[in-house]
Protein backbone atom coordinates (compact mmCIF):
# COMPACT_ATOMS: atom_id res chain seq x y z
CA UNK A 1 0.00 0.00 0.00
CA UNK A 2 1.43 3.33 -1.59
CA UNK A 3 1.19 6.74 0.93
CA UNK A 4 1.89 10.14 0.29
CA UNK A 5 3.18 12.34 2.40
CA UNK A 6 5.65 15.57 2.54
CA UNK A 7 8.30 17.12 4.72
CA UNK A 8 8.27 20.13 6.55
CA UNK A 9 10.17 22.77 5.59
CA UNK A 10 13.72 22.62 7.19
CA UNK A 11 13.94 19.33 8.37
CA UNK A 12 15.82 16.25 6.54
CA UNK A 13 13.60 13.14 5.66
CA UNK A 14 14.98 10.54 7.97
CA UNK A 15 14.29 7.28 5.19
CA UNK A 16 15.04 7.48 1.67
CA UNK A 17 12.59 6.65 -1.24
CA UNK A 18 12.62 3.05 -3.47
CA UNK A 19 13.85 3.85 -6.76
CA UNK A 20 11.91 5.56 -9.58
CA UNK A 21 9.07 3.26 -11.42
CA UNK A 22 10.74 1.93 -14.67
CA UNK A 23 9.77 3.40 -17.77
CA UNK A 24 6.99 1.49 -19.48
CA UNK A 25 8.39 -1.27 -21.90
CA UNK A 26 8.33 -0.08 -25.54
CA UNK A 27 6.93 -1.91 -28.35
CA UNK A 28 9.42 -3.85 -29.80
CA UNK A 29 10.02 -3.11 -33.74
CA UNK A 30 9.69 -6.53 -35.67
CA UNK A 31 12.87 -7.42 -37.95
CA UNK A 32 11.83 -7.60 -41.57
CA UNK A 33 10.58 -10.18 -43.21
CA UNK A 34 13.61 -11.46 -44.86
CA UNK A 35 11.82 -12.71 -47.92
CA UNK A 36 9.50 -9.45 -48.37
CA UNK A 37 12.77 -7.49 -48.16
CA UNK A 38 14.70 -9.91 -50.89
CA UNK A 39 11.60 -9.21 -53.20
CA UNK A 40 11.78 -4.88 -52.55
CA UNK A 41 15.14 -5.19 -53.31
CA UNK A 42 14.81 -7.26 -55.98
CA UNK A 43 12.19 -4.84 -57.85
CA UNK A 44 14.04 -2.08 -57.21
CA UNK A 45 15.88 0.42 -59.19
CA UNK A 46 16.80 3.74 -59.14
CA UNK A 47 15.63 6.48 -61.53
CA UNK A 48 17.01 9.79 -62.77
CA UNK A 49 13.79 12.18 -62.32
CA UNK A 50 13.60 16.03 -62.59
CA UNK A 51 10.91 17.95 -60.78
CA UNK A 52 8.76 20.36 -62.70
CA UNK A 53 6.05 22.69 -63.33
CA UNK A 54 4.26 24.17 -61.16
CA UNK A 55 6.45 25.08 -58.51
CA UNK A 56 8.07 21.73 -58.98
CA UNK A 57 4.77 19.74 -58.23
CA UNK A 58 5.61 17.36 -60.96
CA UNK A 59 8.08 14.69 -61.61
CA UNK A 60 9.60 14.20 -65.35
CA UNK A 61 12.18 11.18 -66.49
CA UNK A 62 15.47 12.98 -65.98
CA UNK A 63 16.78 13.10 -69.05
CA UNK A 64 13.77 13.78 -71.77
CA UNK A 65 11.99 16.01 -69.29
CA UNK A 66 8.80 14.35 -70.11
CA UNK A 67 6.09 12.70 -67.69
CA UNK A 68 6.04 9.68 -69.89
CA UNK A 69 8.93 8.47 -71.70
CA UNK A 70 9.22 5.01 -73.47
CA UNK A 71 12.76 5.62 -73.93
CA UNK A 72 13.69 6.00 -70.20
CA UNK A 73 10.47 3.49 -69.42
CA UNK A 74 8.49 5.63 -66.58
CA UNK A 75 5.41 6.62 -66.25
CA UNK A 76 4.56 9.77 -63.95
CA UNK A 77 1.01 10.39 -65.24
CA UNK A 78 -0.95 8.66 -62.24
CA UNK A 79 1.14 9.69 -59.72
CA UNK A 80 1.27 13.46 -61.61
CA UNK A 81 -2.10 13.45 -61.61
CA UNK A 82 -2.83 12.57 -57.83
CA UNK A 83 -0.02 15.50 -56.78
CA UNK A 84 -1.90 18.03 -58.81
CA UNK A 85 -5.55 16.98 -57.30
CA UNK A 86 -3.85 17.09 -53.81
CA UNK A 87 -2.19 20.56 -54.67
CA UNK A 88 -5.80 21.82 -55.50
CA UNK A 89 -7.60 20.78 -52.20
CA UNK A 90 -5.75 22.76 -49.49
CA UNK A 91 -8.27 21.37 -47.41
CA UNK A 92 -7.24 17.59 -48.64
CA UNK A 93 -4.13 16.60 -46.10
CA UNK A 94 -4.24 13.12 -47.79
CA UNK A 95 -5.93 10.80 -49.97
CA UNK A 96 -9.49 9.72 -48.75
CA UNK A 97 -10.17 6.34 -48.35
CA UNK A 98 -11.37 4.47 -51.63
CA UNK A 99 -15.23 3.93 -51.01
CA UNK A 100 -15.94 7.47 -50.91
CA UNK A 101 -17.35 8.07 -54.24
CA UNK A 102 -18.09 11.65 -55.33
CA UNK A 103 -21.95 11.72 -55.99
CA UNK A 104 -22.27 14.94 -57.48
CA UNK A 105 -20.28 13.72 -60.06
CA UNK A 106 -22.06 10.25 -60.54
CA UNK A 107 -25.28 11.81 -61.13
CA UNK A 108 -23.89 14.47 -63.57
CA UNK A 109 -22.68 11.26 -65.83
CA UNK A 110 -25.66 9.77 -65.56
CA UNK A 111 -27.87 13.16 -66.14
CA UNK A 112 -25.69 13.65 -69.08
CA UNK A 113 -25.98 9.76 -70.90
CA UNK A 114 -29.73 10.02 -70.17
CA UNK A 115 -29.77 13.37 -72.01
CA UNK A 116 -27.80 11.42 -75.06
CA UNK A 117 -29.92 8.83 -74.97
CA UNK A 118 -32.90 10.96 -74.86
CA UNK A 119 -31.36 12.34 -78.52
CA UNK A 120 -30.62 8.71 -79.53
CA UNK A 121 -33.72 7.41 -79.88
CA UNK A 122 -35.14 10.77 -81.10
CA UNK A 123 -32.81 10.00 -84.01
CA UNK A 124 -30.48 13.26 -83.20
CA UNK A 125 -27.04 10.98 -83.29
CA UNK A 126 -25.19 13.45 -83.88
CA UNK A 127 -26.15 15.42 -80.92
CA UNK A 128 -26.42 12.55 -79.22
CA UNK A 129 -22.81 11.44 -79.70
CA UNK A 130 -21.81 14.96 -78.21
CA UNK A 131 -23.75 14.03 -74.84
CA UNK A 132 -22.09 10.89 -74.91
CA UNK A 133 -18.74 12.10 -75.17
CA UNK A 134 -19.25 14.86 -72.62
CA UNK A 135 -20.69 12.27 -69.97
CA UNK A 136 -17.15 10.17 -71.16
CA UNK A 137 -15.41 13.31 -70.47
CA UNK A 138 -17.06 13.83 -66.96
CA UNK A 139 -16.53 10.55 -65.64
CA UNK A 140 -12.82 10.76 -66.26
CA UNK A 141 -12.75 13.50 -63.94
CA UNK A 142 -12.75 11.03 -61.20
CA UNK A 143 -10.18 11.37 -58.78
CA UNK A 144 -7.29 8.39 -58.84
CA UNK A 145 -8.24 7.05 -55.17
CA UNK A 146 -11.76 6.40 -55.98
CA UNK A 147 -12.46 3.20 -57.13
CA UNK A 148 -11.52 2.45 -61.07
CA UNK A 149 -13.76 -0.53 -61.20
CA UNK A 150 -16.95 2.74 -60.91
CA UNK A 151 -14.69 4.36 -63.92
CA UNK A 152 -14.37 1.65 -65.66
CA UNK A 153 -18.30 0.82 -65.81
CA UNK A 154 -19.16 4.29 -66.27
CA UNK A 155 -16.85 4.71 -69.54
CA UNK A 156 -17.66 1.07 -70.73
CA UNK A 157 -21.69 2.36 -70.47
CA UNK A 158 -21.14 5.36 -72.11
CA UNK A 159 -18.68 4.65 -75.09
CA UNK A 160 -21.05 1.81 -76.05
CA UNK A 161 -24.06 4.13 -76.15
CA UNK A 162 -21.35 6.12 -78.21
CA UNK A 163 -20.37 3.47 -80.32
CA UNK A 164 -24.28 2.48 -81.51
CA UNK A 165 -24.76 6.46 -82.48
CA UNK A 166 -21.22 6.34 -84.66
CA UNK A 167 -22.97 3.33 -86.52
CA UNK A 168 -25.91 5.25 -87.19
CA UNK A 169 -23.77 8.02 -88.50
CA UNK A 170 -21.90 5.38 -90.77
CA UNK A 171 -19.47 6.52 -88.55
CA UNK A 172 -17.83 2.55 -88.89
CA UNK A 173 -14.10 3.18 -88.06
CA UNK A 174 -15.15 5.31 -84.91
CA UNK A 175 -17.80 2.89 -83.85
CA UNK A 176 -15.28 -0.12 -83.82
CA UNK A 177 -12.69 1.88 -81.92
CA UNK A 178 -15.57 2.94 -79.20
CA UNK A 179 -16.07 -0.85 -79.12
CA UNK A 180 -12.46 -2.12 -78.55
CA UNK A 181 -12.36 0.44 -75.94
CA UNK A 182 -15.75 -0.88 -74.47
CA UNK A 183 -14.04 -4.47 -74.58
CA UNK A 184 -10.64 -3.31 -72.84
CA UNK A 185 -12.96 -1.39 -70.18
CA UNK A 186 -14.94 -4.31 -68.87
CA UNK A 187 -14.29 -7.55 -70.63
CA UNK A 188 -16.72 -10.06 -69.76
CA UNK A 189 -19.21 -7.73 -70.55
CA UNK A 190 -20.51 -9.46 -73.94
CA UNK A 191 -22.19 -5.46 -75.18
CA UNK A 192 -18.90 -4.62 -76.37
CA UNK A 193 -18.53 -7.72 -78.10
CA UNK A 194 -21.80 -7.08 -80.02
CA UNK A 195 -20.84 -3.62 -80.72
CA UNK A 196 -17.34 -5.05 -82.34
CA UNK A 197 -19.43 -7.23 -84.16
CA UNK A 198 -22.02 -4.64 -86.05
CA UNK A 199 -19.10 -2.56 -86.99
CA UNK A 200 -17.63 -5.35 -88.42
CA UNK A 201 -20.44 -6.41 -90.42
CA UNK A 202 -21.03 -2.41 -91.86
CA UNK A 203 -17.26 -2.95 -92.87
CA UNK A 204 -18.21 -6.06 -94.71
CA UNK A 205 -16.18 -7.90 -92.58
CA UNK A 206 -18.68 -11.19 -91.10
CA UNK A 207 -15.83 -13.73 -90.03
CA UNK A 208 -14.64 -11.49 -87.53
CA UNK A 209 -18.11 -10.26 -86.37
CA UNK A 210 -18.68 -14.00 -86.11
CA UNK A 211 -15.50 -14.20 -84.05
CA UNK A 212 -16.41 -11.30 -81.73
CA UNK A 213 -19.92 -12.55 -81.45
CA UNK A 214 -18.31 -16.36 -79.94
CA UNK A 215 -15.92 -14.17 -77.43
CA UNK A 216 -19.24 -12.40 -76.12
CA UNK A 217 -20.92 -15.36 -75.66
CA UNK A 218 -18.70 -17.01 -73.66
CA UNK A 219 -19.01 -14.53 -71.26
CA UNK A 220 -22.70 -14.74 -71.56
CA UNK A 221 -24.05 -18.05 -73.10
CA UNK A 222 -27.61 -17.17 -72.89
CA UNK A 223 -27.87 -13.67 -74.70
CA UNK A 224 -30.34 -13.72 -77.06
CA UNK A 225 -28.94 -10.94 -78.85
CA UNK A 226 -25.45 -12.43 -79.61
CA UNK A 227 -27.54 -15.88 -80.54
CA UNK A 228 -29.68 -14.21 -83.06
CA UNK A 229 -26.58 -12.11 -84.78
CA UNK A 230 -24.64 -15.39 -85.08
CA UNK A 231 -27.40 -17.04 -86.50
CA UNK A 232 -27.71 -14.18 -89.21
CA UNK A 233 -24.17 -14.65 -89.67
CA UNK A 234 -24.01 -18.19 -90.16
CA UNK A 235 -26.67 -18.05 -92.57
CA UNK A 236 -24.94 -15.76 -94.45
CA UNK A 237 -21.40 -17.08 -94.41
CA UNK A 238 -23.41 -20.17 -95.75
CA UNK A 239 -25.18 -18.72 -98.72
CA UNK A 240 -21.79 -17.07 -99.59
CA UNK A 241 -20.02 -19.84 -100.09
CA UNK A 242 -23.21 -21.91 -102.01
CA UNK A 243 -22.73 -18.32 -104.16
CA UNK A 244 -26.01 -16.86 -103.82
CA UNK A 245 -26.05 -13.20 -103.51
CA UNK A 246 -29.23 -12.28 -103.34
CA UNK A 247 -30.54 -8.61 -102.19
CA UNK A 248 -32.21 -10.24 -99.44
CA UNK A 249 -29.19 -11.63 -98.16
CA UNK A 250 -26.87 -9.20 -99.01
CA UNK A 251 -26.03 -8.61 -95.80
CA UNK A 252 -26.25 -10.36 -92.19
CA UNK A 253 -26.79 -7.33 -90.47
CA UNK A 254 -30.35 -5.86 -90.05
CA UNK A 255 -30.85 -2.82 -90.70
CA UNK A 256 -33.18 -1.34 -88.05
CA UNK A 257 -31.22 1.34 -85.40
CA UNK A 258 -29.30 -0.78 -81.96
CA UNK A 259 -30.61 1.16 -78.70
CA UNK A 260 -27.86 2.34 -76.39
CA UNK A 261 -26.81 -0.09 -73.53
CA UNK A 262 -28.89 1.95 -71.03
Amino acid sequence: MSQTHTHGPGTHPGHTHGPPPPPPPQMAMRPPDPLMQAVIEASFRPVNFALGPPENGSVLCGLHKLEKCEGCDVDYTGLNRLSRTLHSNSNLRCPPPPNMVNKQLSQAVVNTKEEGNALFKGGLYDKAIQRYTMAANIASQRPPWEHQILLREELATVLSNRAAAFLEIGDYISSLVDAEVVIQLRRNWSKGYFRKAKALLKMDRPKEAREAIQVGLAFDPDNKELQEILARIDHFLARREQGHQSNEMASPDPQSPIPPAS
